[in-house]
């Protein structure tokens, strides 16, 4: 009798793991190298390190990398079906430095995002929305179309917004070059691990929200 009681608590107990293992949110990280983990060992990525963060918050979670480096925002939109075709029930969308980097106009990439975003909504897919800054040598024009985008979509759409893909380095070093440099990759343009980090930290409480309205989507109908 001894045997077949431990045998069902065995059962039982199995059951409840698989069952709480199936319950894990499912959240996609969707963009370009930076959510890809370019240049930095496994594990030190963008995606594993927000994993790392939210299993410290306690947080059931499933994350999925679906970074692609180099691509744009024309990227994005093009394989975003697909992506939602693995059913995620959020998105985190971090996508915009590579048209930045090749200076392609602000409205393009708005009119991408916006797709994404669509087809987000389309799916009833909760979306993170974590928006890139424009460097000021393409002049302020330009700069307040590509800044205004996020916040526009956001808005329009009702997403969530963290709005600055580096707030954890700007945080950190504040408007110093040399010293953000402590946090980046040789090439200037990604974090390393460290700087990794700092942004994980800064977008980490965005993230929890997320998951709030996740698990509870009728509080956000």
């Amino acid at each position: 009798m001894r045997k077949v009681l431990a045998l069902l608590g065995l059962i039982i107990s199995v059951n409840v793991a698989a069952q709480s293992q199936a319950e894990d949110l499912r959240i996609t990280a969707f963009g370009d190298s930076l959510v890809q983990g370019y240049g930095l060992p496994q594990g030190q990525g963008f995606v594993p390190q927000l994993a790392a963060w939210l299993e410290a918050q306690g947080a059931a979670v499933t994350l999925n990398n679906a970074g692609v480096s180099g691509d744009t925002t024309a990227g994005g939109a093009a394989r975003v079906d697909w992506t939602l075709a693995d059913q995620p029930q959020g998105l985190i969308v971090l996508l915009g430095g590579n048209d930045l980097l090749r200076g392609l106009p602000a409205a393009e990439a708005r009119a991408n995002l916006r797709k994404i975003l669509q087809a987000a909504q389309a799916r009833n897919v909760e979306v993170l929305l974590i928006g890139m800054r424009a460097p000021g040598n393409y002049g302020p024009e330009y700069k307040a179309a590509f800044d205004s985008i996020y916040a526009d979509l956001a808005q329009e759409f009702g997403a969530l917004l963290h709005a600055d893909a580096f707030a954890g380095i700007r945080a950190e070093t504040g408007q110093d070059p040399a010293a953000a440099q402590a946090y980046m990759q040789a090439d200037n343009i990604h974090p390393n691990a460290k700087g990794v980090a700092l942004n994980v930290a800064a977008v980490g409480p965005a993230v929890m929200t997320l998951l709030s309205r996740l698990s509870s989507p009728e509080e956000n109908g």
